[in-house]
């Protein structure tokens, strides 16, 4: 009996075969880690904005619930205890405790966030523009509502 070389049957994956299995699912999985990344990032920016549009609506709800306080919501925030502790506050001085409250809010719940107020009273009625403002990895992000008051 002869044995031909010719007849011989492969058996099982060549170490060749194998490693480029390897190579096409690192890729594959190196594809999904990025996806994951992304989706990631897009639910943190979702969530801040999130937060944005609900400080601006409390921002918002302050000031209507003060019209008559004016360019007083474009200043610098101040305790004055006009919450909780009795004290019979102006409107200049609610705004004040407005500001500062907002203002803590914007820290606690964005990184570097900010809330401007500005103040337009040449129109009828006037308007207040509000902008929420926060840093994400390489840019700035704001949100802006304009709002008119009645009853100044």
């Amino acid at each position: 009996m002869q044995k031909s070389s010719n007849n011989k049957q492969q058996r099982g994956f060549s170490l060749v075969e194998v490693l480029i299995a390897l190579i096409i699912m690192s890729v594959g999985m190196l594809g999904i880690a990025g996806l994951y990344v992304q989706s990631m990032q897009a639910g943190r920016t979702s969530m801040f904005r999130h937060q944005a549009v609900t400080l601006a609506g409390d921002v918002a709800d302050r000031i209507r619930a003060n019209p008559r306080a004016g360019i007083a919501y474009a200043g610098f925030g101040a305790n004055h205890n006009c919450v909780g502790a009795g004290v019979d506050c102006s409107e200049a001085q609610m705004a004040a405790n407005d500001i500062l409250i907002w203002d803590q809010e914007a820290l606690d719940s964005l990184p570097n966030g900010d809330v401007i107020v500005a103040f337009d009273d040449t129109v009828n009625p006037p308007l207040y523009t509000i902008t929420i403002q926060w840093t994400e990895p390489g840019e700035v992000l704001n949100y802006s509502i304009t709002i008119p008051v009645l009853g100044i």
